[in-house]
């Protein structure tokens, strides 16, 4: 899977969980129907976020992103919808395969030790994913024994 597609499948989602979310809302402030929405709904988009963050992430260090580019990437994630058209911008900069839509540092040796991470998890890709999904459920973890982000 390339970078753009792996990218803007997560981009999706994140957008998808976001208005799952805001529906919940909905029923549970404005018509006062039902708290499940938001339960679900929040859960959903929290491990979405999360996801979205870790492949921002592994892109950004992959494709080689000016720190503005890596930081607006994950900012995106904060406003609602916000991912779609970071999605679109990064696609039109040539952000998300700019070298034929490979993976970089598949290909290339890494420079640093985190490109050494980066080229580990994509030069093994099913180890690679059962790391990212064994931190995304960690971090899982951790968001919820902090609690919800409003007491």
């Amino acid at each position: 899977m390339s970078p753009l597609v792996l990218f803007r499948r997560v981009a999706v989602a994140e957008a998808v969980t976001w208005a799952l979310l805001l529906t919940g809302m909905v029923l549970k402030y404005v018509t006062e129907t039902t708290e499940l929405g938001v339960r679900v709904g929040g859960m959903l988009h929290g491990v979405v976020f999360l996801a979205y963050g870790l492949v921002t992430l592994l892109v950004w260090v992959d494709q080689r992103w000016t720190p503005r580019d890596g930081l607006l990437g994950l900012a995106s994630a904060v406003p609602p919808f916000a991912t779609i058209p970071f999605d679109a911008y990064a696609e039109r900069r040539g952000l998300l395969g700019a070298r034929g839509g490979r993976w970089r540092l598949r290909h290339e040796p890494p420079s640093g030790p985190v490109e050494q991470v980066a080229a580990w998890l994509l030069r093994h890709p099913a180890r690679g994913a059962l790391v990212g999904l064994l931190l995304l459920a960690g971090l899982t973890a951790l968001a919820l024994a902090v609690g919800p982000p409003v007491g």
